[in-house]
């Protein structure tokens, strides 16, 4: 019987920062991630970079992780913003960070009202990723 590998991605550096009342630091960010890697996590998402100073500075440096792949989250682009002409492109790229996940508008509510755009047009290969990807690193 062939078993099928489960792999873990856990968000707690993001998600969890999102709690009200939570605001960790970077030494809280560094200590969690090593927990996170400890445990047998197998990819560690460690903030969006540029979106806070504790999250570009976390990404400055990568942390030690034994087996934990260090993850970027970022955003897919914007409509009428080219990714050569993109910041969240440039920090993401300028990460330290094994992989990078993109997140993405995808209900046709979001993709009209949020992004203010077409499916058709959200629906294209977006070039930030592919951008991201010639810069070796997984993304998902």
């Amino acid at each position: 019987m062939s078993r099928e590998r489960l792999y873990l991605f856990d968000t707690t550096l993001r998600d969890g920062a999102q709690t009200n009342g939570v605001d960790f630091t970077l030494h809280d960010k560094q200590i969690i991630a090593g927990m996170l890697d400890d445990l047998g996590i197998d990819y560690v998402e460690g903030g969006y970079p540029g979106a806070n100073p504790t999250d570009t500075e976390f990404f400055a440096t990568k942390p030690k992780l034994a087996h934990a792949k260090f993850t970027a989250f970022g955003m897919t682009r914007r409509p009428g913003r080219s990714a050569s002409n993109d910041p969240g492109l440039a920090g993401l790229i300028e990460a330290k960070a094994d992989a990078i996940c993109f997140v993405a508008k995808a209900s046709a509510y979001q993709v009209k009202v949020a992004l203010e755009t077409t499916n058709e047009e959200k629906s294209r290969l977006d070039p930030r990723q592919r951008r991201c990807g010639e810069s070796g690193r997984p993304r998902g």
